[in-house]
């Protein structure tokens, strides 16, 4: 199996999934990084994506940072794209099934369950706060598709704010969030410098959520925020990241006793991610991944 990323030799899933395939009885699986730049040539992912389909020992992989890019840049070469990677745009998981290489987009599901580990229920009912997401790549459109589900009835956010530095990125996440907000209100903000984010910050309710989507503190240094910012009384604040510097996690930090905020990292998010596409690359069934279990070797390692 693959990992398609960045730094991918610092990521705690290489000492993670030896252990996790024992557990699960993967045999002698094994786990290979592949590293490329943000926004890479096409033709590097179309050769990374060609490899994988060929090759008979290559099961699959998981995506993370070029999973529009790799999209956009290769969709034609998979036999089935499920309906996530089609309307978001982006594919976190190559698996194979009956000869067809096929691409699914897991974050939808990976972000709900995380969200549901820290959000309280009905909190948006109850408080109506709105959520702040900072960066308009792959798990900013999951986390909006999944808070805005008609399921969910009144319990949405009133309001879904989406900044991005660059205006292209943004204007593709309106393309492809149009019609799916339902009672929500989106609204698109380009923010190049981290000064207009903590304008932003400054215009959010008490009870809203601010998410780092951006990558920095983990595939590059600083934070979206100035040191300046300053959070929303009594909000929920999540740094999408599990390692690395995570300047923006510790900002929020310093602010959470007089705030009162709660602060949660990228770790369940990680323990998700990961599960939801060794399901998929090795064709598990959901009763035998424990996430429980996988959890705590994992946070042994």
């Amino acid at each position: 199996m693959y990992f398609i990323g960045v730094t991918t030799e610092h990521s705690s899933i290489m000492k993670v999934f030896p252990r996790w395939a024992e557990a699960l009885q993967l045999g002698n699986a094994v786990i290979k990084g592949i590293d490329f730049r943000p926004h890479s040539d096409p033709e590097l992912y179309r050769e990374a994506v060609a490899f994988i389909k060929k090759d008979p020992f290559s099961l699959g992989a998981l995506v993370t940072t070029h999973k529009i890019d790799l999209y956009n840049a290769a969709k034609d070469m998979f036999d089935y794209l499920d309906p996530f990677a089609l309307q978001l745009g982006e594919i976190s998981s190559i698996s194979k099934k009956d000869g067809k290489l096929c691409g699914h987009a897991k974050d939808p599901i990976s972000s709900g369950l995380a969200l549901e580990n820290f959000v309280p229920a009905d909190y948006w009912k109850i408080y109506g706060g709105d959520v702040l997401i900072l960066g308009a790549g792959g798990s900013a459109l999951a986390m909006s598709v999944y808070l805005t589900q008609a399921g969910f009835g009144s319990n949405v956010p009133g309001k879904i704010i989406i900044a991005n530095r660059s205006r292209p990125r943004l204007d593709k996440a309106a393309e492809i969030l149009h019609g799916t907000a339902g009672k929500t209100q989106f609204e698109f903000i380009c923010s190049p410098v981290p000064e207009d984010n903590d304008r932003i910050l400054c215009t959010l309710p008490p009870h809203s959520l601010i998410v780092n989507a951006t990558g920095l503190g983990k595939d590059g240094p600083g934070s979206p925020l100035t040191d300046a910012a300053v959070f929303p009384q009594d909000s929920l604040v999540w740094e999408l990241n599990y390692r690395g510097e995570r300047l923006f996690m510790r900002q929020a930090a310093g602010q959470a006793e007089s705030r009162h905020l709660h602060v949660e990292d990228g770790w369940i998010y990680f323990i998700h991610g990961w599960t939801q596409v060794i399901e998929e690359v090795f064709h598990l069934d959901a009763g035998q991944v424990d996430i429980e279990v996988l959890g705590k070797i994992a946070e042994l390692v």
